[in-house]
């Protein structure tokens, strides 16, 4: 019963979310959105997919496991979860550029409006990159770093623990007689 419900529960969210869609918004999840030139959108969220935006962008830009691409500008924040971020060259950015797992890469003659921020990822600026506020990046290794040294602990204290029942067995059994 409980199966029948939960899958019911997931088709309705499933076929809510693909009219998601307000007025001059650009919603979509596994499918990319690309703004062609001329064109214009408000608010473009993309779930799985990827933002294009060649076009005119008049709001925020937000990705979850996707990348952004900015042609020339995004008078809005631009929030990237674990993708790619890239503008050409002049490109601008009005506001925010928050990348969080994840790669910017930015063109030569950038202009970011407020703040440049990229958590636990890399940042690749061209020549003469124009931030107005603070640029924060916190490389990858603050992560890995502490969690590959947990891994590291957790496979020791798995292989001590194992070698001890080895010897615990081999004790109760008795070694094997030599030849």
């Amino acid at each position: 019963m409980t199966r029948r419900i939960f899958a019911v529960a997931v088709l309705c969210a499933a076929f809510a979310s693909l009219h998601a869609r307000a007025e001059a918004d650009a919603v979509q999840f596994l499918y990319n959105i690309q703004v062609a030139p001329g064109d214009t959108v408000h608010d473009a969220v993309c779930f799985f997919c990827c933002v294009d935006d060649e076009g005119k962008v008049t709001g925020d830009i937000v990705v979850f496991f996707g990348n952004v691409h900015v042609a020339s500008e995004a008078p809005d924040d631009i929030v990237n979860y674990f993708g790619r971020v890239s503008a050409d060259d002049n490109a601008s950015i009005g506001h925010d550029l928050v990348s969080i797992f994840g790669r910017i890469r930015l063109g030569d003659n950038v202009h970011v409006g407020e703040d440049l921020v990229a958590v636990f990822g890399s940042l690749r600026t061209g020549e003469n990159l124009i931030v107005e506020r603070d640029r924060v990046v916190q490389p990858a290794i603050l992560f890995y770093g502490p969690f590959l040294f947990l891994v590291v602990v957790l496979i020791l204290i798995v292989r001590e623990a194992r070698a001890w029942r080895r010897r615990q067995f081999l004790r109760a059994c008795g070694y094997p007689p030599y030849m």
